[in-house]
């Protein structure tokens, strides 16, 4: 939900009215331990660009045209090499976005993408607008680079210039588990030798892929992510059962260093997929049910509820008692003299 929240900033700052726009899209903010379906995401996207007419959802100082998107595209096909068609993209987004400093750094067997508003953004470095343009400028880059190669980039680690967000922990799915916070500016690094693969996508594909876009660029980590998705459905589905790698690498006809290795090609670990399959889990049973603590932690093939508490903490910063009592006083009515925050503020 975090990221709802951080793409509506810029709606709530110019006075526009996101309700109709979240109902049309099936979202509702006032459930913020739901997932969301990646395609009532993509849908929100589009509406909100459409709303604003603002490719950059009104998060920065000047507006990205409609179009913009399309003609990125554009003047990377044909691109003999990724890096020529990532420098080509640089110096397009670097006019429609001056808020922007964006940079491609190659030094020897590593390579960089640099991203720094220099303080364009404001001075409030963890506001939700500003943490989603910096989510959403690279996902873009780093989207539309994988989808033009025709495979999942793996981010060897990235730097974000803002204290980890509450929903910091679907970074290790959306762009890489190695994931540092507090930094001058972002920064991800992957390795050089991508820069150097062929451009897979001719005039055709991007006529397709333009349907839908650029909301669909939100997409694309699940053909990107399919190992993860095959395993965390896999964990989801034998749960309480708690499948190891060797069970699960089994039951997909894989030896066990085959699926670590394709795991770490879509930048995540085995590790951080079966947290996050419990975490979600967790997180909808205890808003959505009343069901007693110890159950939960069984459920979720935890050997004791202690071990559960642990968890859950490490990933809230509370217990699963105090989560459950947040909620219900979020939901409660406002008395004389009460005024509650809406959501997202």
């Amino acid at each position: 939900m975090g990221f709802v929240t951080g793409m509506l900033a810029g709606m709530l700052r110019h006075g526009n009215d996101a309700a109709p726009l979240l109902s049309r899209a099936g979202i509702d903010l006032a459930d913020p331990a739901s997932r969301i379906p990646v395609e009532r995401y993509a849908l929100l996207y589009n509406l909100c660009i459409e709303a604003l007419g603002d490719e950059a959802f009104g998060l920065l100082p000047q507006p990205m045209p409609r179009g913009s998107f399309e003609f990125l595209c554009r003047g990377m096909l044909g691109a003999p090499t990724l890096e020529e068609a990532l420098q080509r993209a640089i110096r397009f987004l670097r006019i429609v976005l001056p808020a922007f400093r964006i940079e491609l750094k190659r030094d020897g067997a590593r390579a960089e993408i640099i991203l720094d508003d220099a303080g364009s953004l404001g001075t409030e470095r963890d506001a939700p607008g500003r943490v989603f343009a910096y989510e959403w400028l690279l996902r873009l880059l780093h989207g539309v680079a994988s989808w033009f190669v025709g495979r999942g980039l793996a981010l060897d680690a990235v730097s974000f210039p803002y204290t980890r967000p509450a929903h910091a922990a679907d970074y290790a799915l959306v762009y890489t588990e190695h994931s540092s916070f507090d930094a001058p500016k972002l920064a991800a690094r992957l390795q050089a030798n991508l820069l150097e693969l062929p451009l897979r996508r001719d005039e055709a594909a991007l006529a397709g892929f333009l349907d839908g876009a650029p909301g669909k660029i939100s997409m694309l980590y699940r053909r990107d992510r399919e190992m993860v998705f095959r395993v965390r459905d896999l964990l989801r589905d034998a749960l309480p059962t708690n499948l190891a790698l060797e069970q699960v690498a089994d039951r997909l006809h894989l030896s066990p260093r085959t699926l670590h290795r394709r795991l770490e090609e879509e930048g995540a670990s085995f590790r951080t997929i079966k947290d996050a399959t419990r975490r979600d889990i967790a997180y909808a049973r205890l808003t959505k049910t009343t069901q007693p603590i110890a159950r939960i932690a069984a459920d979720l093939g935890y050997a004791d509820t202690s071990t559960f508490y642990r968890a859950f903490v490490s990933w809230s910063g509370v217990s699963p008692e105090r989560f459950r009592a947040q909620l219900a006083q979020r939901d409660a009515p406002a008395g004389p003299g009460f005024v509650q925050r809406s959501h997202g503020q």
